[in-house]
């Protein structure tokens, strides 16, 4: 049964130099075709895939807050036409600082929205600048303050660090004016410079200068020293929480779950399939009125790859990976499958048991893309269709 929904709105009013979502800049874009053609998709979508048990929905970007508030309007309000949103856990949506009005939150609120996601990446105004963002610290402040009185009490705000001229000093600056805010949850990644970026150009270039890997790394340790000092549990590799304020959504990747993808670009995954859908506007539009669907691949996962997922999703949250729960759902203990690499692991100091668990230790964190490549690419096929 899938219990999420992922919405995609792909417009910016300002592309970030290292942002490698799909995306397009807002001016002259055919905005409100496209809420058309996703409430195609998404009544399409629930007529083949009943969403009885949806229990989260997340609207991403682009930048979902870059629509004006009659078109927030007219994208939440065909949302609740076609999927059920009355019992929902939790219904979440990024926002950019400086980009909302009182209005357009307190639409938000009135059809549903109670959980939203801030991406602030930094109070030091001149990284914001360097990394191409168009708000402020002071923007930060302001638009908190309007969430706040718009009725909002679950709160994330994005930071990042790693970012090109920041010192441990600068995000220990950022650390404290984030703390100050009494937000109730904190998403927080070393910056990665990906492909087709204004950051990845620059890098080719020569000319991108980073913090060396030791100081990155000490920042991702002052992260979770204070973190835990102000009382928000890591819950998973890159997140943290004050109790019960968890991101239900993103728990359902990390839980290896299915979930409907909605909008240009967006990827969903269900009955063993992951499906992708077309990402440039036009030729989104067009298959999903040609055809209905706008999917460019579909990938039926096999048992190897989902046993593989299970295990490098897993080990993102603290809690780490059931053994009980690999049983249930692959008929195979996981010792069977993966026996050498956790022996291997473990030796390594890298992941730990804790009782029917396996989880990260302090240093697997801080080694976690190399953990999860260690349970990559493990299973013979035959073994595992």
């Amino acid at each position: 049964m899938v219990q999420a929904a992922y919405f995609h709105i792909p417009f910016c009013e300002q592309i970030c130099h290292y942002c490698d979502f799909n995306k397009v800049f807002l001016k002259n874009q055919p905005v409100d075709e496209y809420l058309d053609s996703m409430q195609t998709e998404m009544k399409n979508t629930v007529k083949k895939t009943p969403a009885d048990g949806l229990k989260t929905i997340f609207i991403g970007g682009g930048t979902p807050t870059a629509l004006n508030e009659r078109q927030m309007e007219k994208l939440l309000t065909s949302i609740s036409e076609e999927f059920p949103v009355g019992n929902l856990h939790e219904y979440a949506a990024e926002a950019n600082p400086g980009e909302v009005s009182l209005e357009k939150l307190k639409i938000m609120k009135e059809l549903g929205v109670n959980r939203l996601s801030f991406g602030v990446q930094t109070f030091n105004d001149r990284l914001l600048e360097k990394i191409g963002r168009s708000h402020r610290s002071l923007d930060v402040m302001k638009t908190i303050g309007l969430a706040e009185k718009a009725g909002f009490d679950n709160i994330s705000i994005d930071l990042m660090y790693g970012l090109p001229g920041q010192t441990i000093d600068d995000f220990k600056e950022t650390l404290h004016t984030a703390f100050s805010l009494d937000v109730q949850h904190y998403s927080s990644y070393s910056l990665i410079v990906e492909p087709k970026t204004v950051f990845y150009n620059l890098m080719s270039k020569g000319k991108l200068l980073l913090p060396p890997q030791e100081e990155e790394a000490a920042m991702y340790e002052l992260l979770m020293e204070e973190m835990d000092k102000h009382g928000f549990t890591q819950y998973e590799i890159s997140n943290f929480a004050k109790p019960g304020y968890e991101s239900m959504h993103n728990l359902t990747y990390w839980n290896n779950e299915e979930y409907f993808g909605i909008g240009a670009g967006a990827h969903s995954y269900g009955g063993g399939v992951r499906r992708a859908n077309a990402g440039p506007l036009k030729k989104y539009m067009t298959l999903v009125e040609d055809e209905g669907f706008p999917y460019t691949s579909e990938h039926i996962v096999s048992k190897a790859e989902a046993m593989e997922e299970e295990m490098f999703l897993g080990l993102r949250k603290s809690a780490g990976v059931s053994r009980a729960r690999f049983y249930e759902k692959f008929g195979m203990r996981m010792e069977l499958v993966f026996g050498q690499q956790v022996k291997e692991q473990m030796a390594n100091g890298l992941i730990e048991e804790k009782g029917d668990f396996l989880s990260l230790t302090h240093k697997g964190k801080l080694l976690g893309n190399e953990v999860f490549q260690a349970f990559l690419g493990v299973i013979p096929e035959k073994d595992g269709q």
